[in-house]
Protein backbone atom coordinates (compact mmCIF):
# COMPACT_ATOMS: atom_id res chain seq x y z
CA UNK A 1 0.00 0.00 0.00
CA UNK A 2 1.29 3.45 -0.97
CA UNK A 3 -0.05 6.97 -0.50
CA UNK A 4 0.14 9.88 -2.93
CA UNK A 5 -0.58 13.36 -1.49
CA UNK A 6 -2.98 15.36 -3.66
CA UNK A 7 -3.62 18.48 -1.59
CA UNK A 8 -3.34 19.42 2.09
CA UNK A 9 -5.25 16.78 4.01
CA UNK A 10 -6.10 14.79 0.86
CA UNK A 11 -4.25 11.74 -0.39
CA UNK A 12 -4.83 8.73 -2.63
CA UNK A 13 -4.20 5.33 -1.14
CA UNK A 14 -2.91 2.87 -3.72
CA UNK A 15 -3.62 -0.75 -2.79
CA UNK A 16 -1.69 -3.53 -4.48
CA UNK A 17 -4.93 -5.40 -5.15
CA UNK A 18 -6.35 -2.37 -6.99
CA UNK A 19 -3.17 -2.05 -9.03
CA UNK A 20 -3.48 -5.67 -10.14
CA UNK A 21 -7.11 -5.23 -11.19
CA UNK A 22 -6.44 -2.03 -13.15
CA UNK A 23 -3.38 -3.46 -14.86
CA UNK A 24 -5.48 -6.38 -16.07
CA UNK A 25 -8.01 -4.00 -17.61
CA UNK A 26 -5.24 -1.85 -19.09
CA UNK A 27 -3.68 -4.91 -20.70
CA UNK A 28 -7.01 -5.71 -22.35
CA UNK A 29 -7.30 -2.15 -23.70
CA UNK A 30 -3.72 -2.26 -24.99
CA UNK A 31 -4.47 -5.59 -26.67
CA UNK A 32 -7.55 -4.16 -28.42
CA UNK A 33 -5.70 -0.97 -29.39
CA UNK A 34 -2.99 -3.05 -31.09
CA UNK A 35 -5.44 -4.78 -33.44
CA UNK A 36 -4.91 -3.93 -37.15
CA UNK A 37 -8.58 -2.91 -37.45
CA UNK A 38 -7.85 0.22 -35.39
CA UNK A 39 -5.75 1.62 -38.22
CA UNK A 40 -8.53 0.88 -40.69
CA UNK A 41 -11.15 2.59 -38.53
CA UNK A 42 -8.98 5.68 -38.06
CA UNK A 43 -8.61 5.93 -41.81
CA UNK A 44 -12.39 5.57 -42.20
CA UNK A 45 -13.03 8.48 -39.83
CA UNK A 46 -10.31 10.55 -41.49
CA UNK A 47 -11.98 9.97 -44.82
CA UNK A 48 -15.35 11.11 -43.47
CA UNK A 49 -13.92 14.22 -41.84
CA UNK A 50 -11.93 15.11 -44.96
CA UNK A 51 -15.07 14.87 -47.12
CA UNK A 52 -14.05 11.79 -49.08
CA UNK A 53 -17.61 10.44 -49.26
CA UNK A 54 -17.48 7.75 -46.63
CA UNK A 55 -19.82 6.81 -43.78
CA UNK A 56 -18.87 5.95 -40.22
CA UNK A 57 -21.17 4.81 -37.39
CA UNK A 58 -20.77 5.21 -33.65
CA UNK A 59 -22.78 4.65 -30.49
CA UNK A 60 -21.60 7.54 -28.35
CA UNK A 61 -20.51 5.80 -25.19
CA UNK A 62 -20.80 8.78 -22.86
CA UNK A 63 -24.52 9.06 -23.67
CA UNK A 64 -25.52 5.48 -22.91
CA UNK A 65 -27.64 4.48 -19.86
CA UNK A 66 -24.86 2.60 -18.10
CA UNK A 67 -27.14 1.81 -15.14
CA UNK A 68 -29.01 -0.53 -17.53
CA UNK A 69 -26.00 -2.04 -19.27
CA UNK A 70 -24.46 -4.46 -16.80
CA UNK A 71 -24.41 -7.92 -18.42
CA UNK A 72 -23.09 -10.80 -16.30
CA UNK A 73 -21.37 -8.38 -13.93
CA UNK A 74 -19.08 -6.96 -16.61
CA UNK A 75 -19.38 -3.47 -15.12
CA UNK A 76 -19.11 -4.53 -11.47
CA UNK A 77 -16.30 -2.63 -9.76
CA UNK A 78 -13.64 -4.73 -8.08
CA UNK A 79 -11.30 -2.02 -6.79
CA UNK A 80 -11.75 -0.52 -3.32
CA UNK A 81 -10.44 3.06 -3.43
CA UNK A 82 -12.63 5.75 -5.03
CA UNK A 83 -9.97 7.15 -7.36
CA UNK A 84 -9.11 3.64 -8.54
CA UNK A 85 -12.81 3.04 -9.12
CA UNK A 86 -13.04 6.10 -11.39
CA UNK A 87 -10.25 4.65 -13.55
CA UNK A 88 -11.84 1.20 -13.45
CA UNK A 89 -15.22 2.58 -14.54
CA UNK A 90 -13.60 4.38 -17.48
CA UNK A 91 -11.78 1.28 -18.68
CA UNK A 92 -14.66 -1.15 -18.13
CA UNK A 93 -16.98 1.06 -20.19
CA UNK A 94 -14.48 1.18 -23.05
CA UNK A 95 -14.04 -2.59 -23.03
CA UNK A 96 -17.79 -3.12 -22.72
CA UNK A 97 -18.53 -0.95 -25.73
CA UNK A 98 -15.90 -2.76 -27.77
CA UNK A 99 -17.34 -6.13 -26.84
CA UNK A 100 -21.03 -5.30 -27.28
CA UNK A 101 -21.62 -2.23 -29.47
CA UNK A 102 -18.40 -1.21 -31.17
CA UNK A 103 -19.63 -0.19 -34.67
CA UNK A 104 -16.71 1.94 -35.98
CA UNK A 105 -15.23 2.57 -32.55
CA UNK A 106 -11.52 3.39 -32.29
CA UNK A 107 -9.51 2.52 -29.19
CA UNK A 108 -6.14 4.13 -28.51
CA UNK A 109 -3.67 2.79 -25.88
CA UNK A 110 -4.18 5.86 -23.72
CA UNK A 111 -5.56 6.66 -20.29
CA UNK A 112 -6.55 10.35 -20.01
CA UNK A 113 -5.23 12.19 -16.98
CA UNK A 114 -7.58 15.14 -16.60
CA UNK A 115 -6.11 18.47 -15.58
CA UNK A 116 -7.61 20.13 -12.52
CA UNK A 117 -9.19 23.09 -14.31
CA UNK A 118 -11.39 25.11 -11.96
CA UNK A 119 -14.02 27.30 -13.64
CA UNK A 120 -16.18 29.49 -11.40
CA UNK A 121 -18.46 30.56 -14.24
CA UNK A 122 -19.72 33.99 -15.23
CA UNK A 123 -21.53 35.19 -12.12
CA UNK A 124 -24.99 33.67 -12.61
CA UNK A 125 -26.10 30.39 -11.09
CA UNK A 126 -28.75 28.06 -12.49
CA UNK A 127 -31.78 27.71 -10.26
CA UNK A 128 -34.04 24.84 -11.13
CA UNK A 129 -36.45 22.19 -10.00
CA UNK A 130 -35.96 18.58 -11.05
CA UNK A 131 -39.33 17.53 -12.43
CA UNK A 132 -38.52 13.88 -12.96
CA UNK A 133 -35.33 11.85 -12.69
CA UNK A 134 -34.71 8.94 -15.04
CA UNK A 135 -34.48 5.86 -12.80
CA UNK A 136 -33.75 2.22 -13.52
CA UNK A 137 -37.08 0.61 -12.63
CA UNK A 138 -35.41 -2.68 -11.71
CA UNK A 139 -32.59 -1.39 -9.49
CA UNK A 140 -33.85 2.06 -8.45
CA UNK A 141 -30.52 3.55 -9.53
CA UNK A 142 -30.72 7.10 -10.93
CA UNK A 143 -29.77 7.55 -14.58
CA UNK A 144 -27.95 10.51 -16.11
CA UNK A 145 -31.04 12.22 -17.56
CA UNK A 146 -33.67 14.30 -15.79
CA UNK A 147 -36.25 16.91 -16.75
CA UNK A 148 -35.90 20.43 -15.37
CA UNK A 149 -37.98 23.50 -14.63
CA UNK A 150 -35.74 26.56 -14.73
CA UNK A 151 -36.39 29.48 -12.41
CA UNK A 152 -35.69 32.67 -14.42
CA UNK A 153 -32.62 34.61 -13.26
CA UNK A 154 -32.70 37.17 -16.08
CA UNK A 155 -35.60 39.60 -16.01
CA UNK A 156 -34.03 42.95 -16.91
CA UNK A 157 -30.72 44.67 -17.69
CA UNK A 158 -29.57 44.67 -14.08
CA UNK A 159 -29.63 40.87 -14.11
CA UNK A 160 -27.64 40.76 -17.35
CA UNK A 161 -25.04 43.09 -15.83
CA UNK A 162 -24.30 40.36 -13.29
CA UNK A 163 -22.62 38.40 -16.10
CA UNK A 164 -18.92 38.94 -15.47
CA UNK A 165 -15.60 37.70 -16.80
CA UNK A 166 -14.86 34.00 -16.27
CA UNK A 167 -12.67 33.03 -13.33
CA UNK A 168 -10.61 30.02 -14.39
CA UNK A 169 -7.51 28.53 -12.79
CA UNK A 170 -5.35 25.43 -13.25
CA UNK A 171 -4.25 23.65 -10.10
CA UNK A 172 -0.89 22.22 -11.10
CA UNK A 173 -0.35 20.47 -7.76
CA UNK A 174 -3.54 18.44 -7.99
CA UNK A 175 -3.05 17.79 -11.74
CA UNK A 176 0.46 16.43 -11.14
CA UNK A 177 -0.62 14.28 -8.20
CA UNK A 178 -3.53 12.68 -10.10
CA UNK A 179 -1.27 12.12 -13.10
CA UNK A 180 1.30 10.39 -10.87
CA UNK A 181 -1.41 8.18 -9.36
CA UNK A 182 -2.70 7.10 -12.77
CA UNK A 183 0.84 6.29 -13.88
CA UNK A 184 1.35 4.29 -10.72
CA UNK A 185 -1.66 2.17 -11.65
CA UNK A 186 -1.23 1.59 -15.41
CA UNK A 187 1.62 3.77 -16.70
CA UNK A 188 3.71 0.75 -17.69
CA UNK A 189 0.93 -0.48 -20.00
CA UNK A 190 -0.91 2.59 -21.34
CA UNK A 191 0.22 6.09 -22.13
CA UNK A 192 -1.10 8.29 -19.33
CA UNK A 193 -1.78 11.48 -21.24
CA UNK A 194 -2.33 14.85 -19.63
CA UNK A 195 -5.74 15.88 -20.85
CA UNK A 196 -7.33 19.29 -20.69
CA UNK A 197 -10.03 20.66 -22.98
CA UNK A 198 -9.88 18.82 -26.30
CA UNK A 199 -13.04 20.05 -27.98
CA UNK A 200 -14.33 23.36 -26.57
CA UNK A 201 -18.08 23.58 -26.81
CA UNK A 202 -19.28 27.17 -26.65
CA UNK A 203 -23.04 27.27 -26.43
CA UNK A 204 -24.11 30.75 -25.30
CA UNK A 205 -27.80 30.14 -25.88
CA UNK A 206 -27.85 26.68 -24.31
CA UNK A 207 -26.53 28.43 -21.19
CA UNK A 208 -28.61 31.60 -21.34
CA UNK A 209 -31.90 29.75 -21.75
CA UNK A 210 -31.25 28.05 -18.41
CA UNK A 211 -30.89 31.47 -16.76
CA UNK A 212 -33.78 32.99 -18.71
CA UNK A 213 -36.38 30.24 -18.96
CA UNK A 214 -37.39 28.82 -22.37
CA UNK A 215 -40.86 30.35 -22.55
CA UNK A 216 -39.71 33.66 -21.16
CA UNK A 217 -36.90 33.89 -23.71
CA UNK A 218 -39.10 33.10 -26.70
CA UNK A 219 -41.52 35.83 -25.64
CA UNK A 220 -38.70 38.34 -25.10
CA UNK A 221 -37.30 37.68 -28.58
CA UNK A 222 -40.48 39.34 -29.84
CA UNK A 223 -41.38 41.77 -27.08
CA UNK A 224 -37.91 42.84 -25.82
CA UNK A 225 -35.40 42.17 -28.63
CA UNK A 226 -33.03 44.92 -27.40
CA UNK A 227 -32.72 43.14 -24.05
CA UNK A 228 -31.96 39.85 -25.80
CA UNK A 229 -29.27 41.50 -27.94
CA UNK A 230 -27.73 43.03 -24.83
CA UNK A 231 -27.63 39.64 -23.10
CA UNK A 232 -26.14 37.61 -25.93
CA UNK A 233 -23.53 40.28 -26.68
CA UNK A 234 -22.35 40.30 -23.08
CA UNK A 235 -22.45 36.52 -22.70
CA UNK A 236 -20.69 35.75 -25.99
CA UNK A 237 -17.92 38.18 -25.03
CA UNK A 238 -17.54 36.29 -21.74
CA UNK A 239 -17.37 33.01 -23.70
CA UNK A 240 -14.63 34.46 -25.89
CA UNK A 241 -12.63 35.43 -22.81
CA UNK A 242 -13.05 31.90 -21.49
CA UNK A 243 -11.52 30.51 -24.71
CA UNK A 244 -8.62 32.96 -24.42
CA UNK A 245 -7.98 31.88 -20.84
CA UNK A 246 -7.98 28.23 -21.89
CA UNK A 247 -5.33 29.06 -24.47
CA UNK A 248 -3.25 31.22 -22.12
CA UNK A 249 -3.34 28.61 -19.32
CA UNK A 250 -2.19 25.90 -21.72
CA UNK A 251 -5.10 23.58 -20.92
CA UNK A 252 -6.15 22.85 -24.51
CA UNK A 253 -5.43 19.36 -25.83
CA UNK A 254 -5.16 18.00 -29.36
CA UNK A 255 -6.58 14.48 -29.55
CA UNK A 256 -8.08 13.01 -32.73
CA UNK A 257 -9.75 10.28 -30.66
CA UNK A 258 -11.97 12.80 -28.87
CA UNK A 259 -15.55 13.47 -29.90
CA UNK A 260 -16.01 16.45 -32.22
CA UNK A 261 -18.84 18.34 -30.60
CA UNK A 262 -21.94 16.18 -30.50
CA UNK A 263 -20.49 13.96 -33.18
CA UNK A 264 -17.86 11.37 -34.06
CA UNK A 265 -14.07 11.24 -33.83
CA UNK A 266 -11.75 14.00 -34.98
CA UNK A 267 -9.26 12.17 -37.22
CA UNK A 268 -8.33 14.48 -40.12
CA UNK A 269 -5.34 15.62 -42.15
CA UNK A 270 -6.36 19.24 -41.58
CA UNK A 271 -5.62 19.27 -37.82
CA UNK A 272 -3.70 19.96 -35.71
CA UNK A 273 -1.84 21.80 -38.47
CA UNK A 274 1.87 22.25 -39.05
CA UNK A 275 2.31 24.99 -36.46
CA UNK A 276 1.59 23.16 -33.22
CA UNK A 277 3.41 23.17 -29.92
CA UNK A 278 2.35 20.02 -28.09
CA UNK A 279 3.07 21.80 -24.81
CA UNK A 280 0.85 24.75 -25.68
CA UNK A 281 -1.98 23.81 -28.02
CA UNK A 282 -3.86 26.71 -29.62
CA UNK A 283 -7.51 27.01 -30.58
CA UNK A 284 -6.50 26.90 -34.24
CA UNK A 285 -5.15 23.38 -33.70
CA UNK A 286 -8.39 21.75 -32.54
CA UNK A 287 -12.07 21.20 -33.27
CA UNK A 288 -14.75 23.44 -31.81
CA UNK A 289 -18.47 23.02 -31.38
CA UNK A 290 -21.34 25.50 -31.20
CA UNK A 291 -25.08 25.03 -30.93
CA UNK A 292 -28.19 27.08 -30.17
CA UNK A 293 -30.83 24.45 -29.56
CA UNK A 294 -33.60 26.77 -28.38
CA UNK A 295 -33.45 28.48 -31.79
CA UNK A 296 -34.90 25.40 -33.41
CA UNK A 297 -38.19 27.00 -32.33
CA UNK A 298 -37.69 30.24 -34.29
CA UNK A 299 -37.19 31.30 -37.90
CA UNK A 300 -33.83 31.06 -39.68
CA UNK A 301 -33.76 34.86 -39.85
CA UNK A 302 -34.16 35.18 -36.08
CA UNK A 303 -31.60 32.40 -35.53
CA UNK A 304 -29.08 34.35 -37.58
CA UNK A 305 -29.81 37.69 -35.94
CA UNK A 306 -29.77 36.60 -32.30
CA UNK A 307 -27.41 33.62 -32.38
CA UNK A 308 -25.13 33.13 -35.38
CA UNK A 309 -24.02 36.75 -35.62
CA UNK A 310 -22.69 36.52 -32.08
CA UNK A 311 -21.32 32.98 -32.40
CA UNK A 312 -19.23 33.68 -35.51
CA UNK A 313 -16.35 35.46 -33.71
CA UNK A 314 -16.07 32.47 -31.39
CA UNK A 315 -16.19 29.85 -34.13
CA UNK A 316 -13.66 31.61 -36.34
CA UNK A 317 -10.99 31.07 -33.70
CA UNK A 318 -11.11 27.26 -34.03
CA UNK A 319 -9.27 25.02 -36.47
CA UNK A 320 -12.42 23.22 -37.62
CA UNK A 321 -15.96 23.75 -36.47
CA UNK A 322 -19.05 21.61 -35.83
CA UNK A 323 -22.48 23.20 -35.59
CA UNK A 324 -25.69 21.99 -34.05
CA UNK A 325 -27.13 19.37 -31.76
CA UNK A 326 -30.88 18.76 -31.46
CA UNK A 327 -32.10 21.84 -33.33
CA UNK A 328 -33.27 21.07 -36.91
CA UNK A 329 -30.90 22.83 -39.33
CA UNK A 330 -32.05 21.64 -42.75
CA UNK A 331 -33.70 25.01 -43.51
CA UNK A 332 -30.75 27.21 -42.46
CA UNK A 333 -27.77 25.81 -44.35
CA UNK A 334 -27.33 29.05 -46.31
CA UNK A 335 -26.88 30.85 -43.01
CA UNK A 336 -24.36 28.29 -41.74
CA UNK A 337 -22.24 28.69 -44.87
CA UNK A 338 -21.08 31.97 -43.37
CA UNK A 339 -18.92 29.95 -40.94
CA UNK A 340 -15.53 29.86 -42.73
CA UNK A 341 -14.11 26.80 -40.94
CA UNK A 342 -17.32 24.78 -40.73
CA UNK A 343 -16.85 21.05 -41.32
CA UNK A 344 -19.80 19.22 -39.67
CA UNK A 345 -23.52 20.01 -39.50
CA UNK A 346 -25.88 18.15 -37.20
CA UNK A 347 -28.91 16.45 -38.73
CA UNK A 348 -30.99 15.78 -35.61
CA UNK A 349 -34.04 13.49 -35.40
CA UNK A 350 -36.17 16.58 -36.01
CA UNK A 351 -34.37 17.65 -39.19
CA UNK A 352 -35.60 16.85 -42.69
CA UNK A 353 -32.66 14.78 -43.86
CA UNK A 354 -33.60 14.86 -47.52
CA UNK A 355 -33.77 18.66 -47.53
CA UNK A 356 -30.50 18.80 -45.61
CA UNK A 357 -28.76 16.58 -48.16
CA UNK A 358 -30.06 18.73 -51.02
CA UNK A 359 -28.67 21.85 -49.36
CA UNK A 360 -25.34 20.39 -48.17
CA UNK A 361 -24.29 17.84 -50.77
CA UNK A 362 -20.70 16.92 -49.93
CA UNK A 363 -19.67 20.40 -48.80
CA UNK A 364 -19.83 19.38 -45.14
CA UNK A 365 -20.08 16.21 -43.07
CA UNK A 366 -23.68 15.30 -42.35
CA UNK A 367 -23.80 14.28 -38.70
CA UNK A 368 -26.98 12.18 -38.59
CA UNK A 369 -28.54 11.54 -35.17
CA UNK A 370 -31.18 8.75 -35.08
CA UNK A 371 -34.05 9.25 -32.64
CA UNK A 372 -33.11 7.54 -29.34
CA UNK A 373 -36.78 6.89 -28.64
CA UNK A 374 -36.35 3.74 -30.76
CA UNK A 375 -34.63 2.12 -27.76
CA UNK A 376 -37.04 3.20 -25.04
CA UNK A 377 -40.37 1.52 -25.72
CA UNK A 378 -41.86 -1.72 -24.48
CA UNK A 379 -41.91 -3.06 -28.03
CA UNK A 380 -38.73 -3.56 -30.01
CA UNK A 381 -38.56 -3.17 -33.78
CA UNK A 382 -35.18 -4.20 -35.25
CA UNK A 383 -36.73 -4.40 -38.73
CA UNK A 384 -37.77 -0.76 -38.38
CA UNK A 385 -34.22 0.21 -37.39
CA UNK A 386 -32.84 -1.60 -40.41
CA UNK A 387 -35.34 0.15 -42.69
CA UNK A 388 -34.48 3.53 -41.14
CA UNK A 389 -30.74 3.04 -41.67
CA UNK A 390 -31.24 1.86 -45.25
CA UNK A 391 -33.27 5.01 -45.87
CA UNK A 392 -30.47 7.17 -44.39
CA UNK A 393 -27.86 5.51 -46.60
CA UNK A 394 -30.06 5.90 -49.69
CA UNK A 395 -30.71 9.59 -49.03
CA UNK A 396 -27.07 10.39 -48.30
CA UNK A 397 -25.43 8.69 -51.29
CA UNK A 398 -22.49 10.77 -52.46
CA UNK A 399 -22.14 12.53 -49.09
CA UNK A 400 -19.68 12.29 -46.21
CA UNK A 401 -21.76 11.02 -43.30
CA UNK A 402 -21.44 10.00 -39.68
CA UNK A 403 -24.35 8.27 -37.97
CA UNK A 404 -24.22 8.87 -34.23
CA UNK A 405 -26.50 7.02 -31.82
CA UNK A 406 -26.64 9.36 -28.82
CA UNK A 407 -28.85 10.82 -26.06
CA UNK A 408 -29.87 7.28 -25.12
CA UNK A 409 -31.44 7.77 -21.70
CA UNK A 410 -32.96 4.29 -21.48
CA UNK A 411 -33.12 0.98 -23.34
CA UNK A 412 -36.03 -0.19 -21.17
CA UNK A 413 -33.57 -2.43 -19.29
CA UNK A 414 -32.82 -4.34 -22.49
CA UNK A 415 -29.07 -3.78 -23.03
CA UNK A 416 -29.07 -6.28 -25.88
CA UNK A 417 -30.89 -3.66 -27.96
CA UNK A 418 -27.67 -1.69 -28.42
CA UNK A 419 -25.76 -4.81 -29.41
CA UNK A 420 -28.43 -5.73 -31.96
CA UNK A 421 -28.51 -2.16 -33.30
CA UNK A 422 -24.74 -2.16 -33.73
CA UNK A 423 -24.92 -5.44 -35.66
CA UNK A 424 -27.72 -4.14 -37.88
CA UNK A 425 -25.94 -0.84 -38.52
CA UNK A 426 -22.70 -2.51 -39.56
CA UNK A 427 -24.55 -5.00 -41.77
CA UNK A 428 -26.40 -2.22 -43.57
CA UNK A 429 -23.24 -0.11 -43.86
CA UNK A 430 -21.44 -3.00 -45.48
CA UNK A 431 -23.88 -2.87 -48.38
CA UNK A 432 -23.35 0.83 -49.07
CA UNK A 433 -19.72 1.62 -48.32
Amino acid sequence: MRKIPVAPGIEITIHDEDVSILKGLAERIAEIAALPVQKDKKELWRGVNDLERKTAILIKHDEVPWTEMNINGELDLKTTEKFAQSIETHMRCIIYQWEHMRCDMVIEPILPSWLAVIDLGFGLDIKEEIIEQCVNVETGEAGWVSSHRYIPQIKDETDIEKIGDPQITLNEEISNALHAARKEYVGDILEVKRYGIANPSFTPWDDLVEFWGPQELLIDLIERPELVHFAIKRYSEACSKRLSIYEDLGVLTWDANCYTGEAGYGYTRDLPGNEIDSNHVKLKNIWGHCTAQIFGSVSPKMHEEFALNYELPLMERMGLQCYGCCEPLHDRIKMLRRIPNLRKISMSPWANLEKGVNQIGNDYVLSVKPNPAMFAGVSWDPAGIRAYLEDVFEKTRGCSVEIIFKDISTVNNKPERLRETADIAMDVAGKYR
